[in-house]
């Protein structure tokens, strides 16, 4: 049986625009998962599987005699962003939009499901797994620790992330490192406040924390190779301090960004030894609270070469392409490529708002493309005869 593309298209958009309007946050996904599992019982899945890791679901797809099982992968969770679009399917959850597109990842993934449900063209056993809470990097790891891999083994995985500003029907990937670790810090230091006429009488701790907050950018510039690819950024300064009385307090935090283990570990050094340097000479006292959130994203070759191989085939060698170096934002599929080789590469979303933006939206012509593509690499890695 050969599905309706146009149909097919027209229902992942439907399924889309309903997810952007009803957004939940990371294993708050009720109303979100409860959806997607309808939908795939109402595609005749042979297994689904609710409530894994929390509010995940995993669905199980099998044809043939064929003993080898595969995974792809999408994510479900929102964002905390109060959005700012007027479209009709706009956030009806004040406070929480789909400002990274995992509605569209979502989408995509249940049309993939229906294809390969209705088409067949594979020998063996596809796992669609919908993860919860990626953004602040949990999802996976509930998953692992519900017993995924036991409960639902597989043998390698696949996922996608759509890109702005690269367009429609554009694909991208690399073998080895394709997206950085983050780690996140908060510095607190402690001083005397006082009254703003009078700094010499308490030891104010904002001139101290000015100070620190220019010296860690020497980390990167001056404390590590520059071959290295690494970012340090200070996201936040907040004191309690008011217009005319000097903090006695004040709280530094951001998030550094690697792609090796033995970077992150100098990034933690270099960063307890300027803020206990930068404490003793303003005379105040620190703290440095430092976490690991995620891993570096490591794609393996021979999955990154089917991935390749799939995208040619749907979209055209000439809308394929490899990417020369890595992105430094952080993906927690990283935690399953721990477990088991795979593959995490970008469609085109076209010229959209950036990730994480009040304006964002995920471009509905993008959807075919990423189905379709999950839909390949299935009957390429479980291929008949």
């Amino acid at each position: 049986m050969t599905i309706d593309l146009d149909k097919l298209v027209q229902e992942m958009t439907d399924w889309r625009r309903d997810l952007h309007a009803h957004p939940e946050f990371g294993f708050e996904e009720m109303r979100t998962s409860a959806f997607v599992a309808s939908k795939l019982r109402e595609f005749g899945l042979d297994d689904v599987a609710e409530g894994v890791g929390g509010t995940g679901v995993v669905g199980t797809l099998k044809r043939g005699s064929g003993n080898r099982v595969i995974a792809l992968r999408a994510d479900m969770d929102a964002l905390r962003i109060p959005e700012q679009s007027e479209f009709s399917h706009r956030s009806g959850n004040l406070g929480v939009m789909h400002a990274c597109g995992h509605d569209g990842h979502t989408a995509m993934l249940l049309g993939a499901a229906k294809l390969l449900a209705e088409e067949g063209g594979f020998d063996g056993t596809v796992r669609f797994v919908f993860q919860p809470a990626e953004e602040w990097g949990r999802g996976a790891l509930a998953m692992l620790d519900d017993g995924l891999l036991e409960r639902f083994p597989f043998e390698e995985i696949y996922g996608l992330h759509n890109a702005p500003k690269l367009p429609v029907g554009r694909f991208q990937t690399r073998i080895g490192p394709i997206m950085s670790a983050e780690d996140n810090f908060e510095i607190v230091l402690t001083g005397v406040g006082g009254h703003a006429a009078r700094p010499h009488v308490g030891n104010e701790a904002l001139v101290a924390a000015c100070a620190l907050v220019t010296s860690l950018q020497t980390i990167v510039s001056r404390r590590l190779s520059p071959a290295e690819i690494a970012v340090v950024s200070v996201t936040e300064l907040i004191t309690d301090g008011t217009r005319n009385a000097l903090p006695g307090q004040a709280r530094i935090l951001g998030d550094a960004r690697s792609f090796h283990p033995e970077v992150s570990a100098d990034i933690e050094v270099q960063m307890r030894v300027i803020s206990e340097g930068i404490a003793r000479a303003y005379n105040v006292g620190q703290s440095v609270t430092y976490t690991r959130e995620f891993v570096p994203l490591v794609n393996q070759p021979a999955q990154t070469e089917a991935a390749l191989e799939a995208a040619r085939h749907v979209l055209g060698a000439e809308n394929v392409s490899v990417v020369s170096e890595p992105f430094t934002g952080s993906e927690d599929f990283a935690r399953f490529l721990a477990h088991v080789p795979g593959c995490f590469s970008f469609v085109g979303n076209g010229d959209s708002a950036p990730l994480h933006n009040p304006r964002y939206d995920f471009d509905d012509k993008g959807l075919i493309h990423g189905a379709r593509f999950h839909a390949e690499i299935v009957r390429r890695r479980l291929a008949v005869g």
